[in-house]
């Protein structure tokens, strides 16, 4: 990741977004990061993978009771184990039944999991990398890496925002359709016995992709055994709870000067706001 002494970027929205960062040897800060990147990568495949399933069949879901919820909280951290200090499972949202709350919470862990793990992708490898073609119709290139990912979103067209957040918005609506509620397409629903996490097929839409579902396109895990699979989604909860730290330690270190002792020097300073997806360019209220 680039660190560099602050200057004005020409692609940047908004002209008082100024910060001063010291100046020291880039390269260094370079190594130091990469040192970190390695550490936080190989961190959730050793120390953080689940103790070995039970020996009994085991069943590939995450099941919505509480007495698998705390089996599963075991395997995930033996040292910790099961943890709600809020008592969120016995908070009844909408005065639902201890399940159908315990399958929202799961679905929602795992669903911000994913979303987590693909910004902290995406947040080291913008850094480095961008794409080499245009990113509009008129020409105009990708943001640089001399911007950090924050400035980079901020200096996209706002009809780039939009296209990425209605793409969003259509997978958010199209996991919640139910067979019977309205639509011929989607699964049982997360609340009312379905499987946490779990993502419809494209099936019952017309699409243009060669696939027809987000998870294992390709197929891989065909013949994978059910014991592999159990793992696998405990590790992906790991995985994911890692990530959610991850991501928010980098936003925390570029917003807020010296939260995150680990990355000072390492992450540029932001002055914008990371909460405000479409601004400067529009907001509610304007």
């Amino acid at each position: 990741m680039r660190v560099e002494t602050y200057r004005t970027h020409p692609n940047s929205l908004s002209p008082n977004r100024s910060s001063q960062i010291p100046t020291t040897d880039p390269h260094t800060k370079i190594m130091h990061f990469r040192t970190l990147l390695s550490f936080l990568l190989l961190l959730p495949a050793s120390s953080f993978s689940p103790t070995s399933p039970s020996s009994s069949k085991p069943s590939t879901v995450l099941h919505s009771s509480k007495d698998a919820l705390v089996s599963d909280a075991k395997k995930l951290n033996p040292l910790l184990g099961y943890f709600d200090p809020l008592q969120l499972t016995d908070a009844a949202f909408w005065g639902q039944p201890q399940d159908s709350t315990i399958g929202f919470l799961r679905h929602a862990e795992i669903k911000h999991s994913r979303v987590a793990m693909a910004a902290f992708v995406g947040y080291c490898v913008q850094s480095n990398f961008v794409w080499p073609w245009p990113e509009t119709l008129s020409g105009n290139p990708f943001p640089s890496t001399s911007l950090s990912p924050p400035e980079q979103w901020d200096a996209l067209p706002l009809g780039a925002k939009v296209q990425i957040i209605l793409f969003v918005g259509f997978l958010e609506f199209y996991s919640e359709l139910t067979p019977g509620e309205g639509s011929d397409a989607g699964l049982t629903h997360y609340m009312k016995g379905g499987v946490p996490g779990k993502f419809p097929t494209f099936d019952a839409i017309p699409h243009w992709m060669p696939f027809n579902t987000l998870y294992d396109p390709f197929k891989y895990a065909k013949n994978m055994s059910e014991e592999t699979k159990q793992r696998r989604l405990l590790v992906e909860i790991n995985n994911g709870r890692l990530a959610m730290l991850g991501i928010f330690g980098f936003l925390c270190a570029q917003t807020i000067p010296g939260s995150v002792p680990a990355l000072e020097g390492v992450v540029k300073a932001y002055g914008g706001e990371v909460m405000a997806p479409l601004a400067p360019d529009w907001h509610f209220g304007a």
